[in-house]
This record gives structure tokens, C-alpha cells and sequence, in this order.
């Protein structure tokens, strides 16, 4: 019988790899916390309607790309394909906007979209996901920018590359979606399937197309700076004069869009150079009108997402690192110090060193060299011999040296020499 495999698209993530997560994790809730976030945790299943009517029924998310399916209630749900219209969900189910008017959340959690599986892109991804909403300060923008990049340098991301633009508001993107649909009349045959039903649909979207030859075309097309209201315009200036507060770069990148309906006016991403290329591994912005869409008041909002797996692929190679490796490995010899050791062995873990031991009763070479594997600091030899005469050996496992160490107060004694050093 053949063993049963993980589902396409689906990734396990193992032992050696969630040092790594654990630490990006961890650098996350720091950070968020210092700048006044708090996290929140939200379910994977949602009603369908929360995601057509937050993200937009013309996006490729909503068309082509959810786990939707009827459940024995008649009613559909969804893995979530973004966290997004989930938080605002939540934040309007549980009135958190009644006690404070201003809420900073974020969270940590496994995304979900059919997708067609490529290098580095699954079906179950994660991503971090934060929101600030009920500010419409244009400083609240920056400051989220300047609170993303820190995270990014924080878990060692080299040279994190801020762009922006602006998506204008409902006022005055009609005008420039006309401009849009006059630019690509006649083009429609030169472009992909994808964007020729964008064009009818939401034809923004055609700038966000990786198709090589739909590039080629939009380079020419009108700019959306070119059309936004005066309101949208300042906005976008004190934003920027935000950042230089900061003395944060960033760069106008005039063709960025954002992939969902719901964006206004500040829209951005932070690039970094890897292997040789240029990659987006955040995408945000401001969603003004999203939390009166889902059903409550008129309160402005922003927020980024995160793709955790890119980001991990990012991070310095380097696993030592992140490794939980054992400070001490007891190597006990015969059966009276097998007896001895266990206990020591679990009293050590519970007061924080990390511990590990022999339960096979294998030869001291064989146990030395499970150490060894193990990548522990340190070894403690423990035979009958050594239980008689209360006197057992402590080796560093780099050097080779080892030193006798008394065996009343082994415990204490143990605990004072591993976190000395």
C-alpha cells in the first residue's frame, strides 16, 4: 500500500525549518506591539458573501481562485483567500469599534487560494497581516510604511525597497477607468485573455498583469496621477512629506495598482533584491470605503499583508541560527545511572535547559556521537562508576575538554555553568 501524500499545492513545514518561522513570528509581535498593535486571531472559514462583497466579484481571487463549497446547512463558505475583510468582520461583529474609534490588529495565519501551484507559490500560504483602522491622517500611512520597512530590517532583510502610489478615490477614478478603456479600444487582440475580460470588468487590473506583452502595452497608458481630485492629491503629498520625516526612501512607482477592489488612494509594496531580481514580498494600502461595504459605518482604514514563505526565502541561509539545539546531552552508562538520569534529565527541562538523553543503553562512543548530531553544547558522562565515587565528567562538545564536576548539587551546579557561558 503506498503512503498517503500531502495534497498539491499544500506544504509541510518541518522541524528544521520552523526556527525560522518561530523567529519571524516572534519579530513580528515585537515589533507590532512597540508601535501600539494588538493581535487578533480569526477563523479560516467564512461566509462566502464576506469575500465577494469585500474583495469584489470581478477579481481573480473571487472568480477563479477560492475553496468555496455548499456545506450541509445550504450555506456556502470559503477558506479565506486574505485576511483582510476577516479582521473587519470581526472587528464589526464584536462592536471593537464602539470602544475604541481607533483599533491597530494584526495576525498570523494560513491563507488559502486554488491557484495554479508555481516555484515558491502554494495553495496554503501564510501571511502576516496587519490593519490600522478609524485614522485618515495622512501620517497614519506613514507611519504604517515606516513600521513595515523596520520589521523588515529587524529579521534581516538587506536594503527593503519602498514604492508607492496613489489609487485615487470614488470621485475620481471614473475618470481615469474611462481614460483606460478609451487607451485599450482596438488593442483588445494584442492583450490576454485575462486582461481582454478585465477590460470590461475592472480594467485597473490590466496593469497588475505579469504577461509580458499586456506590459508592453500598458507602458504607454495614461497615468492615474494624471486624473485624481485635489483631495486625493494632498493626501498623497503629506504622505510623502511624512516619510521624509523619517528620512524613509521610497520610490513613485506611477503603474503599481493593488489586485483587490477594495483599495484607495495610498497603495504600496517593498521590494528587495534576491537572487538577482527584483520581488515584491508586501502589498498594502488605504481601504476608505471597505468597513461601510461589509455593512458598518464609514470608517477609513490601512493595512499590508506580508508573504511569510517569500519571506522566509529571503532571510540569511544560515540554520544554526535559528536551530533550538540542546544545551546538554547526558550520556548515562548502566543501569543505575539510566535511573539517575531520567529524572535529572526532565527536572533540567523544566527549569528552562534544554536536555535531551539516551534511553537505548547504547555504547559511550555511540551516545557521543548522537550528541554530536544533536549539535548539543555540552555532554554530561554519567556510569555506575561515576554514581560511586559522586564525581562525573562535564564535556564541551566544540572543544573536546572535559572537567570533573561534583554530583551533590548537580542540578544547580549544571544550571549556574551553562548559562554562565
Amino acid at each position: 500500500m503506498q503512503p498517503i501524500t500531502a495534497v498539491r499545492g499544500f506544504k509541510d513545514i518541518l522541524p528544521e525549518e520552523t526556527g525560522k518561522w518561530q523567529f519571524v513570528e516572534s519579530k513580528a509581535h515585537e515589533v507590532f506591539t512597540a508601535f501600539g498593535f494588538r493581535e487578533i486571531r480569526i477563523p479560516i472559514l467564512e461566509k462566502t458573501d464576506l469575500f465577494t462583497r469585500g474583495i469584489g466579484e470581478s477579481t481573480d481571487i473571487v472568480e477563479k481562485e477560492m475553496y468555496t463549497f455548499l456545506d450541509r446547512g445550504e450555506e456556502y463558505l470559503t477558506l479565506r483567500p486574505e485576511a483582510t475583510a476577516s479582521v473587519i468582520r470581526a472587528y464589526l461583529e464584536h462592536s471593537l469599534h464602539a470602544a475604541d474609534p481607533v483599533a491597530k490588529l494584526y495576525t498570523i495565519g494560513p491563507m488559502f487560494r486554488r491557484e495554479r501551484p508555481q516555484k515558491g507559490r502554494f495553495r496554503q500560504f501564510h501571511q502576516i497581516d496587519v490593519e490600522l483602522l478609524g485614522l485618515e491622517d495622512p501620517r497614519t500611512d506613514a507611519e504604517v510604511m515606516l513600521m513595515l520597512v523596520h520589521f523588515l530590517k529587524s529579521v534581516g532583510l538587506s536594503e527593503p525597497s519602498l514604492e508607492m502610489n496613489t489609487l485615487g478615490c470614488l470621485s475620481c477614478r471614473p475618470a481615469f477607468r474611462e481614460a483606460i478603456m478609451n487607451f485599450l479600444r482596438g488593442k483588445e487582440e494584442r492583450l490576454c485573455g485575462d486582461c481582454q475580460r478585465r477590460i470590461h470588468t475592472n480594467p485597473l487590473r490590466v496593469f497588475d498583469c505579469k504577461n509580458e506583452g499586456c506590459a508592453e502595452i500598458i507602458r504607454e497608458a495614461p497615468q492615474l496621477l494624471q486624473y485624481i481630485c485635489k483631495d486625493c492629491h494632498d493626501h498623497f503629498e503629506q504622505v510623502q512629506s511624512a516619510l521624509n520625516t523619517f528620512n524613509l526612501p521610497f520610490r513613485i512607482n506611477t503603474r503599481m495598482v493593488r489586485g483587490l477592489d477594495y483599495y484607495t488612494k495610498t497603495a504600496f509594496e517593498v521590494t528587495t533584491e534576491f537572487l538577482g531580481a527584483q520581488n515584491a514580498i508586501v502589498g498594502g494600502g488605504r481601504y476608505d470605503g471597505l468597513i461601510k461595504e461589509l455593512g458598518g459605518p464609514d470608517i477609513p482604514g490601512i493595512g499590508f499583508a506580508v508573504g511569510f514563505e517569500r519571506l522566509i526565502a529571503m532571510l540569511p541561509a544560515d540554520p544554526a541560527s535559528f536551530r533550538h539545539d540542546p544545551q546538554l546531552f547526558i550520556a548515562a552508562l548502566g543501569p543505575e545511572a539510566q535511573k539517575y538520569a531520567f529524572p535529572l534529565c526532565n527536572r533540567l527541562r523544566m527549569k528552562g535547559i534544554l536536555t535531551e538523553m539516551d534511553y537505548l543503553g547504547k555504547s559511550l562512543k555511540s551516545q557521543m556521537k548522537r550528541a554530536d548530531k544533536l549539535h548539543c553544547r555540552y555532554a554530561l558522562i554519567l556510569g555506575d562508576r561515576e554514581l560511586s565515587t559522586g564525581k562525573l565528567e562535564l564535556r564541551d562538545m566544540g572543544t573536546g575538554a572535559q572537567e570533573p564536576i561534583q554530583l551533590d548539587g548537580i542540578e544547580e551546579t549544571i544550571i549556574d555553568y551553562i548559562k554562565a557561558r
